[in-house]
């Protein structure tokens, strides 16, 4: 076996390709970092989508699998910096994906954590280009900074965490499907966000 068989997070990126890439091409129509305001509709995006997943941090299914899953989640550094805009969030009438203490199905939350850890792992230029609107890792860009270890050191040890993982053909194809959905519901909140009218919740 090659490397990239052995590796299910290379996998994942191989699967989701398409959805992800239909993502990145969407966020850059958007041009979320033209202006402030523009920039509060990307944040907006964010807490959709971390409101969606942020049960999943102190879920006891997943609670031994990543390592400082608590510490993990950027659903409140995203409304801190919403705040610091003096921006309205995002209005939160969407039923999460993943509701607190509600049952976890463990592949398929994997697979929506796989697309929120890649996303802080991509953030580098974000925060720059968030450092040119007057942003920064302390104000109004906190959920880009890094964490406190390097994006590349929690990266890599989430995707060594999901590799090690003993699943099953039907558990493994639960966490692409997971991890297809989350992008596909961070593109429809782009969508409705920038283009109201234009597509799906």
């Amino acid at each position: 076996m090659t490397e990239v068989d052995t590796s299910r997070a290379r996998r994942l990126k191989a699967a989701t390709h398409g959805v992800h890439d239909g993502l990145d091409q969407a966020i850059m129509k958007a041009e979320p970092f033209a202006s402030r305001d523009a920039y509060a509709g990307f944040l907006r995006v964010q807490q959709l989508f971390h409101l969606d997943i942020v049960a999943l941090y102190d879920a006891p299914e997943l609670a031994n699998t990543i390592p400082d899953l608590a510490d993990r989640s950027r659903y409140q550094q995203v409304c801190k910096d919403l705040a610091d805009l003096g921006a309205a969030p995002a209005p939160e009438d969407d039923q999460p994906r993943f509701g607190a203490g509600e049952p976890v199905d463990a592949p398929t939350a994997l697979g929506w954590l796989y697309v929120a850890e890649g996303s802080n792992l991509g953030a580098a230029f974000l925060l720059k280009a968030a450092a040119g609107l007057g942003l920064s890792a302390e104000f109004g860009a906190r959920h880009l900074a890094a964490s406190p270890e390097g994006r590349a050191n929690h990266w890599r040890s989430f995707t060594a965490a999901l590799d090690s993982l003993d699943l099953t053909a039907d558990e493994e194809a639960r966490v692409m499907a997971g991890a297809s959905a989350a992008f596909s519901r961070v593109r429809s909140l782009v969508d409705r966000t920038f283009w109201p009218g234009t597509a799906a919740a």
